[in-house]
């Protein structure tokens, strides 16, 4: 046995609470280590050395390098003592604080064994209840829809339909997000994910000037509040785009220390060498290398302050529910809990999705956020389906890695998306292949978490890397494959079963098919995808299946 892959830590993503009186524990072991059957020992913390209980741990996870098992315990004192008795060839060893051991003395347990101390409810990271069966749709405000046909046009510099610059305005709007709430909710829609809508120089908005007003480009507050209200009408949700890593250089509180330097109060708002900021040396920390978009000093308790004022007053003034926070891992720890904290209390169910591209753990403990925009879920469908850098067995393997990044509640709500306006455009990506299109958005389904859908997947839009990736929208419908969007549709519709809301995963490969199982109760729905060279499982080239039944093997 590899001892040196054994891994088990307390109260982490190895031994999380699920409910007000359940956990799930998890030990790692080594993948090559097939003989071994793993049992755990628990009992009540206080009664550990004379009355205890064993049940066998099943290994329901299985990456390149480890397997993980796992257990979910009702419990009758949410005060749990654990250790794993480890079986291998005849022998059994024992595993816990005090690592592997031959043998392991009961007596004395208190000093050594795995804790759970204490269920407390206010730590427990609870799911939003509406995440696990979200369809979200991703709309580029500028690029999606114009609906007011009357407002000032000055601004737009180019023509619906043509290839955009980074300097393209084409006239999208919030009326005419609201023309289409009927086609989203017909396609399945029932929430929306919109980039920035507030004041902005840019067509992305992501350079902020005044947080409390909607651009102009794009409507009114009273437009918004009637977006939201509509929506709501049709059982689809509104998220909002937060903007507080960095802002725009004309947003006043800037502009009013580029005037008076350090004899500006809100000098300590930004991060600056030197008495003045100064654009052209960049001499001020900002998003990326844009000098035009100076980071907010978010350790700044007048920042904070005034930021968690901006997410509380859309919740107020509009019933928003949720917020995608921009570059989420460059924002202090601190900030967001405090973020989290007010906002669950202003909204329970508002959800808090982060923007982080990497393994976001230490943001996702219940204390700051619900979960974060799946990257790695998008990266490893760009290798599998667009690549040809995972066989089925290896894509098996990386989907189940990126669960073990987390604890169950936290996968049940990652918003799981093939692409965005920040990265080329899937179908582009997998060579204008349909076919694999679809086996990608039914992964993408299946797969634990809310699903996200880029506007304009759904009718085959084409695009390279920004701003390529934020083309116009086509409303032609003879130009769509109408085909294609009905089986989009079909597939979107599964995520109303309460089977992949609720349901247990597996995930596995026979034969190079990947297979993606879940189960509630007695009943399985099985994903099956085939990205080889030639049919197999009864499954063409880049094609899959979807069962559903009682007992399917």
């Amino acid at each position: 046995m590899n001892q040196y892959a054994l891994l088990h830590i307390p109260d982490s993503r190895y031994c999380f609470a699920v409910g007000k009186d359940e956990i799930i524990i998890r030990l790692r072991a080594a993948k090559e280590d097939k003989e071994i059957r793993v049992r755990l020992v628990y009992g009540a913390k206080y009664e550990y050395q004379t009355h205890r209980q064993s049940v066998e741990m099943k290994a329901h996870y299985e990456d390149n390098l480890y397997k993980y098992y796992e257990k979910r315990l009702k419990l009758e004192d949410v005060r749990l003592a654990y250790i794993f008795q480890i079986e291998e060839k005849g022998r059994t060893y024992y595993y816990s604080e005090d690592g592997l051991t031959d043998t392991y003395h009961y007596p004395e347990a208190f000093y050594n064994f795995f804790q759970m101390p204490y269920i407390n409810e206010n730590d427990r990271m609870k799911i939003v209840d509406w995440m696990p069966g979200a369809v979200f749709y991703q709309i580029f405000v500028d690029r999606f829809c114009v609906g007011d046909e009357n407002k000032d046009f000055s601004y737009v510099n180019m023509k619906w339909g043509e290839i955009p610059t980074p300097k393209s305005f084409a006239g999208g709007d919030l009326r005419g997000v609201i023309k289409r709430l009927d086609y989203l909710q017909e396609l399945g829609v029932n929430a929306i994910y919109l980039t920035p809508i507030f004041e902005s120089i840019s067509n992305h908005k992501y350079d902020i000037r005044d947080y409390k007003k909607i651009d102009p480009m794009f409507g009114s507050m009273e437009d918004f509040r009637e977006l939201v209200q509509k929506a709501h009408a049709k059982g689809i949700r509104v998220v909002l785009d937060a903007v507080f890593n960095h802002c725009s250089m004309e947003m006043k509180e800037f502009a009013d220390v580029l005037e008076k330097g350090k004899d500006s109060r809100y000098y300590n708002w930004f991060l600056i060498q030197g008495d003045y900021p100064k654009p052209e040396e960049m001499n001020y920390e900002c998003f990326a290398s844009c000098n035009y978009m100076p980071k907010l000093n978010t350790s700044n308790e007048e920042v904070q302050k005034f930021l968690l004022d901006i997410a509380l007053y859309w919740i107020k003034e509009a019933d928003i529910d949720g917020w995608r926070l921009d570059v989420s891992d460059e924002v202090s720890h601190d900030f967001w809990r405090q973020f989290r904290r007010q906002v669950k209390a202003a909204k329970e169910d508002c959800v808090i999705i982060g923007e982080n591209w990497h393994d976001a753990y230490s943001y996702l403990m219940g204390d700051q956020y619900d979960s974060i925009m799946n990257y790695a879920f998008t990266k490893a469908c760009l290798d599998y389906f667009a690549h040809d850098n995972f066989t089925g067995e290896q894509m098996a393997e990386k989907l189940n890695n990126i669960l073990m990044r987390n604890t169950q509640p936290v996968n049940r709500m990652m918003l799981n998306l093939l692409d965005s306006h920040d990265t080329h455009r899937f179908y582009t990506e997998v060579g204008r292949d349909k076919k694999k299109l679809l086996s990608a958005i039914a992964l993408a389904v299946i797969f634990p978490g809310a699903t996200c859908v880029y506007y304009g997947t759904e009718i085959c839009m084409e695009g390279g890397y920004d701003p390529d990736s934020r083309r116009c929208f086509d409303w032609d419908k003879k130009n769509w494959d109408l085909e294609f969007w009905a089986e989009v549709k079909e597939l979107l519709s599964y995520k109303k079963k309460k089977i992949l809301q609720q349901g247990e995963v597996r995930i596995y490969a026979v034969d190079q098919v990947l297979h993606v199982e879940r189960r509630l109760g007695e009943k399985k729905l099985i994903l099956r995808t085939n990205m080889t060279e030639e049919k197999r499982l009864g499954i063409e080239p880049g094609d899959y299946e979807i069962y559903e039944g009682e007992g399917l093997q």
